[in-house]
């Protein structure tokens, strides 16, 4: 098994810490809002992560964390916790915000098919234990306080900038509006590991009482507690975005090390973005899409399973509508080859397994993993063999092929369907034109046949 290694920057052979098992942590959602498809994207990333290892015979435990307390609308500390932002705009508790959106996400990622984690913490949780590590790192003068907070003295950790390859004065540069909001800060870098119910943060709905005053933990250090609570003070694998290689996952290590004086993560893992007609994906601009979004236009979640498996997850991805079609009908047309290959799976093809496993077994090449299942569906083999291969493939694949996926068309569109064909039998045919225009409106398009009118989604 080959996988890239942001701390090395390079390809890696990989090397459990425990033969056969894996220990992987995925940074989850902060769950103030509707996730929108590029985090869909990187949760279905993990899935698969730990689908192609479990295919591989590795029993997995993997972690995903809600943030549900702590992170504010800058990485750098700076700004109000998201969670109470929500809270306060949409007028209940953050606690009914965290619970709404989490079921959501839950919700969400179901459809998608993407297995539940061995383990889904929640950082308020574990309040106790962020202090407790808070404490060590205090005991061990990793860290320091302020009337505004604890931080972590990032001075005194070791090669601090060594996941992103920043030099600290860069980092120091982009950091430099933190000076301005606690003056008696050491360093632009150091962050803090808990706030204090004080300055800005002196009306925090969310906090706790500690050794060292009331307040709340800061968002770094809960994945350091939570990652250490269910898989040790060093895991396997780390995964999340690029976007949190120079702030998030740096302060991680930092702290992890400093606190539990063992390297942290031996495998970073980090996707690339999910764009928007090629620009970032942008709630303020409108294109943030969620899954439910996706649904109304009349596609199957599993289609855009269908769509990300099309890209690599180090490689930037782009989505359009147009994308979102071809997706539907590519799965389309898989599900209708699969049916027809019948009902009775024989044995498995070693050859082409072979080929398959070599490919997700290079840094999780799912696309090339799909040109193998094409390969299978055009090859001679017989029908019975190419159910059986394409099966074995859909444990990592997961678009539920072995299921008989029935397309369930909406009562409003069938009652559009029945009043075209009432129109056509009373020769009414510029009404039922006008019927079929309202029907393809919907995303559906009606066919004439002689056992009747068949109806189906348009992609």
């Amino acid at each position: 098994m080959f996988l890239y290694n942001t701390l090395s920057h390079k390809k890696e052979t990989f090397k459990p810490i425990k033969k056969n098992q894996v220990s992987f942590y995925h940074c989850g959602p902060t769950v103030y809002w509707t996730q929108h498809l590029g985090n869909l994207r990187a949760t279905l990333w993990a899935d698969l992560v730990v689908r192609i290892f479990k295919y591989l015979g590795y029993q997995v435990t993997h972690v995903r964390n809600y943030t549900d307390v702590g992170h504010l609308t800058s990485d750098q500390d700076e700004g109000q916790d998201k969670i109470e932002q929500s809270a306060q705009q949409e007028k209940i508790t953050p606690e009914q915000i965290a619970e709404k959106y989490v079921k959501i996400f839950e919700q969400d990622t179901k459809e998608l098919n993407i297995l539940e984690p061995t383990h889904k913490p929640r950082a308020t949780q574990y309040i106790q234990e962020i202090q407790e590590m808070t404490q060590i790192l205090l005991d061990k003068s990793y860290a320091y306080s302020t009337d505004l907070a604890v931080y972590f003295n990032t001075s005194k950790a070791k090669n601090y900038t060594q996941l992103s390859g920043q030099k600290i004065e860069d980092k120091l540069k982009g950091a430099g509006k933190a000076e301005v909001s606690d003056p008696n800060k050491k360093h632009p870098a150091d962050f803090a590991l808990w706030f204090f119910k004080a300055g800005r943060h002196k009306n925090a709905l969310q906090t706790w009482a500690s050794p060292w005053g009331q307040g709340f933990p800061g968002w770094h250090i809960e994945c350091s507690v939570m990652s250490k609570k269910y898989l040790g003070a060093t895991i396997d694998i780390h995964m999340g975005g690029i976007e949190h290689i120079p702030v998030h996952h740096t302060n991680e290590i930092a702290q992890s090390e400093s606190a539990n004086g063992v390297k942290f993560v031996n495998y970073w893992l980090h996707n690339e973005h999910l764009l928007v007609d090629n620009k970032k994906m942008s709630k303020s601009a409108g294109t943030g899409y969620s899954l439910a979004q996706v649904k109304q236009k009349g596609f199957n979640p599993l289609a855009l399973r269908y769509l990300f498996l099309q890209a690599h997850y180090r490689s930037k991805q782009n989505f359009t509508w147009p994308s979102m079609e071809a997706a539907q009908k590519g799965l389309n047309n898989l599900l209708s080859q699969i049916k027809e290959l019948g009902d009775q799976a024989g044995k498995v093809n070693q050859v082409f397994q072979d080929k398959f496993i070599e490919k997700i077994s290079d840094d999780f090449n799912l696309p090339q993993a799909l040109v193998i299942a094409q390969e299978v569906l055009k090859s001679d083999l017989t029908n019975q063999a190419k159910l059986a291969t394409l099966l074995d493939f859909d444990q990592v694949l997961g678009l539920n092929l072995n299921k008989k996926q029935e397309i369930k068309i909406p009562q409003e569109i069938t009652k559009l369907v029945q009043e075209r064909e009432q129109a056509r039998k009373n020769e009414e045919f510029k009404k039922a034109d006008e019927i079929r225009d309202k029907i393809e409106k919907k995303n559906y398009q009606v066919e004439d046949t002689a056992q009747g009118p068949k109806i189906s989604p348009k992609y």
